[in-house]
């Protein structure tokens, strides 16, 4: 029985030209996040699943690829839970190994830390288009920041690397997890049902607002605490500023620095920007991850409908490592979204070194072949790319193929040189 050449279902092989574009992204990528201090780190990719299973990685907590014990350890007919099977697994993002690996070499990093992590995960998700059981993460993250210095530095980084990949015209849209916390409070909600109208607020974008409010009636929500809190979106879609507006309306509340900081960051990036983006403070982004404790924002591309990226404050999930709590902000690339639109745009690696093919005859005397790598091996130390072949019995298909794949020039050796 012949063995099976597909991918695993939810993973793909990647082919030489997404993967010079890949490779391209990723050297911009880290040359970029280099020029604003974040240093490189990396992570194994399998953690203990007691750590993967903290509560702090929200709904990705439910795909986790689960690796059996081993040896000894494991005992199938012995096993009465779960537990008793598994005790690692595959990583589903790269804040969790992040936080254990800040907590475990903090005396020895450089404080605040800005770290910049690189690397596959793992999430037993439905595969569809652009969405995969293997995938690459683009993450840049500040511990030890407790100042918006913090957000400031990861959307001008993150920015700032998207225009140097090509991306204009896009918004990164910002919110505070406090401020969505004290417009549920403000409007009667129960404390402890904070999430789940944070739930349905976070589908507005699909069921608009009409949509959120029969939501959180029919969850038993009050209709007069519901009515307050559709009451605060009418009033900032009609307030010439929403932040303003909610500073007035929230005002005991919240705490008094929470909108005067968002404020400030959102008009310290835009004074400061070196890429064409706007800053849009949009009251209705939620962030599904349970351990974001400020700031959350997101990339959004209204051209192309879609989002590629998003991140935020999350100041309680090193504590759950050390007892102390730690101030942290991260800042995470779709970076397989990127690759994607990249593709479908037909995008092509600027600056690319020529391409040279040395065809060489097949039964090449010595003197030749030598004198065949002698000429390649010079034009490789002139910059150029040189690939170095035998010839094929269809010459014309073969230097075809070679032109597809970016070749501009060719140099045939044959046994004699007046050929």
């Amino acid at each position: 029985m012949a063995l099976i050449t597909k991918p695993v279902t939810g993973m793909k092989d990647i082919m030489p030209e997404e993967m010079e574009i890949r490779d391209y992204c990723i050297s911009v990528i880290k040359k970029t996040y280099a020029s604003f201090g974040f240093q490189s780190i990396e992570t194994p990719c399998v953690e203990s699943i007691q750590n993967l299973t903290s509560k702090s990685g929200g709904d990705n907590e439910k795909l986790i690829f689960r690796i059996l014990k081993r040896g000894e350890k494991l005992r199938l007919d012995e096993a009465k839970s779960e537990a008793d099977l598994t005790d690692e697994g595959l990583r589903y993002d790269l804040t969790v190994p992040l936080v254990r690996y800040y907590s475990k070499h903090q005396n020895e990093l450089q404080q605040p830390f800005k770290a910049l992590q690189m690397g596959n995960v793992w999430r037993a998700d439905r595969p569809q288009k652009g969405r995969y059981r293997q995938f690459m993460q683009c993450d840049i993250d500040i511990i030890g920041e407790p100042t918006n210095l913090a957000e400031i530095e990861l959307i001008l980084a993150t920015t700032t690397t998207l225009g140097k990949l090509g991306f204009s015209g896009f918004q990164i849209r910002i919110n505070e997890r406090r401020i969505l916390k004290a417009m549920a409070v403000y409007s009667g909600f129960p404390t402890e049902r904070f999430d789940e109208v944070c739930i349905t607020l976070d589908k507005m974008d699909k069921i608009g607002i009409d949509g959120v409010k029969a939501e959180l009636l029919e969850n038993g929500f009050e209709a007069g605490a519901v009515e307050k809190y559709v009451a605060l979106f009418t009033g900032m879609e009609q307030a010439q500023d929403k932040l303003s507006f909610l500073e007035k309306e929230l005002a005991g509340s919240i705490e008094e620095d929470v909108i005067p900081n968002l404020r400030e960051t959102i008009e310290t990036v835009e004074a400061t920007k070196q890429a064409d983006f706007a800053m849009v403070f949009d009251p209705t982004i939620v962030r599904g991850m349970s351990y974001y404790t400020g700031t959350i924002f997101e990339i959004a591309m209204p051209q192309l409908g879609i989002s590629c990226g998003g991140g935020g404050r999350y100041d309680g999930m090193v504590g759950k490592f050390t007892g102390t709590d730690v101030p942290a902000c991260g800042f995470s690339i779709g970076f397989e979204r990127i690759i994607l639109i990249l593709m479908e745009q037909g995008f092509k690696v600027p600056n690319r070194p020529e391409k040279i093919c040395y065809l060489l005859e097949k039964n090449l005397p010595s003197d030749r072949l030598r004198e065949a790598i002698e000429s390649a091996q010079k034009a490789r130390a002139e910059g150029k790319d040189v690939l170095v072949v035998r010839m094929n019995k269809n010459k014309k298909h073969q230097k075809q193929q070679l032109t597809d794949a970016g070749y501009t020039s060719f140099q045939e050796f044959y046994a004699n040189p007046i050929q």
